[in-house]
């Protein structure tokens, strides 16, 4: 059996590990429950934004700076691609597969750009750690689960307490009604997926700051946020960030007691549980 502290530090790092899933998840969430678009390409921008975020603070931006550029660029990008959606009447389907199409491009462009080499954001927070007792947190994990925690209560209260989030609610129930009660619904959807892919710059960053970058890391994080997305809701803002730590801290902990090669079984293993004892979550 592992010592006490060698579990208490799985834990944390669960827990931080989480904050990412659900910081990933969260874009993607919204944009399937509210928009019915299965975005495959929120990872593909997650992975670009945190290789711009080295680029930039290469040029001497403070890589907190370079949210500044990226997140307006994002927003324009996912405007954009919500309105391709919206010109061609994309289906839910068929957004799977355009976006896993733009998901290649982009892992294309980023290795025609930064290569396929591994590459490794140095900045001022990578190798500062707190001790809290015999624990040790580093800073970037810790500005993570910030970020999660802040986005997520802040797109909840969003949603549930003002008129925008009232009307995208609407909207998604039933567009033809909310429109006919004057919401307009096409201009809704486009800033809500211009906040998704903005959502998915933020993230990048947190990749950045944490992570050694590698164009095939877009497809690391698949399978395990779309397991969040579904186990914490579409559509929801604080499901991912519960579902992503509950998934943290299972793999974090089945990691200390077995092996590594056992943790991916457990997102997985908690999807089919799900599926089979409450189908009618997904």
């Amino acid at each position: 059996m592992p010592s006490a502290a060698l579990l208490g530090q799985s834990l944390l790092s669960g827990i931080f590990v989480g904050a990412l899933y659900g910081l990933l998840g969260l874009g993607l969430s919204l944009a399937w429950g509210l928009l019915g678009q299965i975005n495959l390409a929120h990872f593909a921008l997650a992975v670009l934004g945190a290789y711009l975020t080295y680029q930039l603070a290469l040029a001497g931006l403070d890589p907190f700076v370079t949210l500044a550029v990226i997140l307006p660029a994002f927003f324009v990008l996912g405007v954009a691609l919500h309105w391709l959606f919206a010109r061609f009447a994309v289906s839910l389907f068929n957004s799977l597969l355009v976006t896993f199409g733009l998901t290649v491009i982009i892992e294309a462009g980023i290795q025609f750009v930064w290569s396929a080499d591994f590459v490794r954001l140095e900045s001022p927070y990578s190798q500062v750690r707190y001790r809290l007792g015999v624990f040790y947190i580093p800073l970037p994990e810790l500005l993570t689960l910030i970020f999660a925690v802040v986005l997520a209560l802040a797109l909840w209260a969003l949603l549930r307490y003002t008129d925008f989030g009232k009307a995208l609610r609407a909207a998604a129930e039933d567009p033809a009604i909310a429109q006919a009660f004057g919401i307009n619904a096409r201009a809704l959807a486009l800033v809500l997926s211009g906040l998704s892919a903005a959502l998915a710059g933020v993230a990048g960053l947190c990749i950045a700051l944490s992570y050694t970058l590698a164009p095939s890391q877009i497809y690391a994080w698949i399978g395990v946020v779309f397991a969040v997305v579904m186990l914490g809701g579409l559509g929801s803002a604080l499901g991912p960030l519960i579902a992503g730590i509950v998934i943290g801290v299972s793999e974090a902990i089945t990691m200390a007691l077995t092996a590594p090669s056992w943790a991916p079984l457990v997102s997985f293993s908690l999807l089919i549980a799900l599926l089979i004892l409450r189908p009618e979550r997904i």
